[in-house]
């Protein structure tokens, strides 16, 4: 179990408020004041209790051995290093307190001079290296809620940069007003069916499917942050703390899932209205107002303090193919413009030697100009994606009808950063027997809404044999499966 810890350089008034018992502590080292309540709310207010103590000639390694004795862990500013690395290593161990199941109200009382002034990003960090150090992602998923209800009197505390309107963040939290004036409606909604005894109204079902309609469109918020978001924290190393809140977007587009599929199968009576509601569509909205409050507590003060501008940018270049809830405000502007950030829809196609012409490039099978090959890739009837042996991605088509979403900040990333947390075991699966040679090829075939998606894995090799990359050939097939008979060119 984790000691209070306290920081001597607190007034006395301030700290024996926060922990009454060092009272008689104080007093026994010499401190003489510390019992006397008029002194404590009147001197004490000013004064450190490190400072008291040296007036009383007591020396801080003196205080630090009797504190520690008695069960406290003490930070001062004689080593500013050290007290960083036990301030760590005192919050990792909080967490893991929370993981072995000890009340969080009662961490919150025994560290509330640490976690006073615990900021969105020292959490994320602490996360990460928690799971770096073999703690699962799946138990960080499962109590981060807690994580942030125990934290939560820090990160109230941080102050949260203002951004303009038409940064994404700023479009982020407007999309989240938005989800919450839903959530607000179903939720009186869910209240009225749940009161009634009567079979539920046909006006009450079809305004339930309404609302919801409204609300799964919170997938646009959850894919932008997964593809373009995430991949761009990524690059600064966070890891750990989008595959978590990946993880919670799938548990949350299950419920919805499995609303969605109630609300068309059929006319439900009474009973089936209140059990669909308890089991999947307030679970649902109780997890959306978490995860509202987890990305502008944690996760959008995080990002702040770690993109550029310059990526930011490029992130509102890349998140209008996916969409937004909302309209985006306008009026921010880069205070750095990227140079030569190349458009998807408009790639740089170079100059050749003679004349500014198109240089060619040269195939065993052809030559083909760099703008050609890009229209031949990006009119093909198939999404093809490129992973490198290093499992980088490194090359995606960009055709008019896509299957999955796909953006530049993939470009570069790990492809089990790609995927769904879920997924990623099988992901790995697949290359790893690429890389082995015990397999060439994967396949696989879903549903995805009205199409019958086709999903083909493909290992490169070179001339020699070794193991060169990975394709991904996507494609809808529901066309396909319908053809019957024949159609000839003569």
């Amino acid at each position: 179990m984790s000691q209070p810890i306290i920081d001597l350089t607190r007034s006395l008034y301030d700290l024996t408020e926060d922990y009454p018992e060092l009272i008689p502590i104080l007093h026994e080292m010499g401190l003489e004041g510390a019992t006397n309540s008029i002194l404590r709310k009147t001197v004490g207010r000013k004064l450190p209790v490190a400072e008291g103590l040296k007036r009383h000639g007591i020396s801080l390694e003196e205080a630090k051995r009797k504190l520690e004795a008695k069960g406290f862990c003490v930070v001062s500013e004689d080593d500013p290093s050290k007290n960083r690395k036990e301030r760590r290593e005192q919050l990792k161990e909080i967490i893991r307190d929370i993981h072995r199941q000890e009340d969080p109200a009662e961490l919150r009382e025994r560290f509330k001079d640490l976690l006073r002034d615990v900021g969105a990003t020292e959490i994320a960090q602490l996360e990460q290296e928690l799971i770096q150090e073999g703690l699962h992602e799946t138990e960080i998923k499962s109590l981060c809620d807690v994580h942030a209800a125990v934290f939560e009197e820090g990160l109230n505390n941080q102050v949260v940069e203002e951004v303009q309107g038409g940064h994404p963040v700023h479009t982020f939290k407007k999309e989240n007003r938005e989800i919450e004036k839903i959530v607000a409606e179903l939720g009186k909604l869910f209240e009225l069916l749940s009161q009634s005894e009567k079979t539920p109204a046909k006006h009450d079902l079809v305004e339930w499917q309404q609302l919801h309609e409204r609300l799964c469109e919170i997938e646009k918020h959850y894919s932008r942050k997964e593809n373009i978001l995430f991949a761009y924290l990524e690059k600064h190393g966070v890891n750990a703390p989008p595959k978590v809140m990946w993880a919670i977007h799938d548990d949350i587009r299950a419920l919805l899932k499995e609303v969605s599929k109630f609300l068309q199968d059929h006319q439900p009576n009474n009973q089936e209205v209140k059990q669909m509601i308890e089991r999947n569509a307030r679970p649902a909205l109780k997890m959306i107002t978490d995860m509202i409050y987890k990305e502008e507590n944690i996760m959008f003060p995080m990002c702040l303090d770690t993109l550029t501008d310059v990526e930011w940018a490029e992130i509102v270049e890349q998140s209008a193919e996916i969409g937004y809830l909302v309209n985006p405000d306008v009026g921010w502007k880069p205070v750095e413009v990227p140079e030569g950030a190349a458009s998807l829809k408009q790639p740089h196609i170079g100059g050749g030697a003679l004349g500014g012409s198109e240089a060619e490039i040269s195939f065993e099978t052809g030559v083909l100009t760099q703008k050609q090959l890009n229209l031949l890739l990006n009119n093909l009837p198939v999404d093809i994606t490129f992973v490198d042996e290093q499992d980088r991605v490194k090359y995606f088509t960009f055709g008019k009808e896509r299957i999955f979403q796909r953006s530049k900040a993939i470009i570069g990333r790990q492809v089990q950063n790609c995927h769904p947390p879920d997924s990623v075991h099988i992901v790995e699966e697949i290359l790893e027997d690429f890389r082995s040679g015990k397999n060439d090829n994967a396949k696989f075939w879903l549903h995805l809404g009205d199409k019958y998606v086709y999903i083909q894995y493909f290992a490169l090799r070179d001339e020699h044999g070794n193991y060169a990359g990975t394709i991904e050939v996507s494609q809808d097939i529901q066309g396909i499966q319908e053809i019957q008979g024949e159609k000839r060119i003569l």
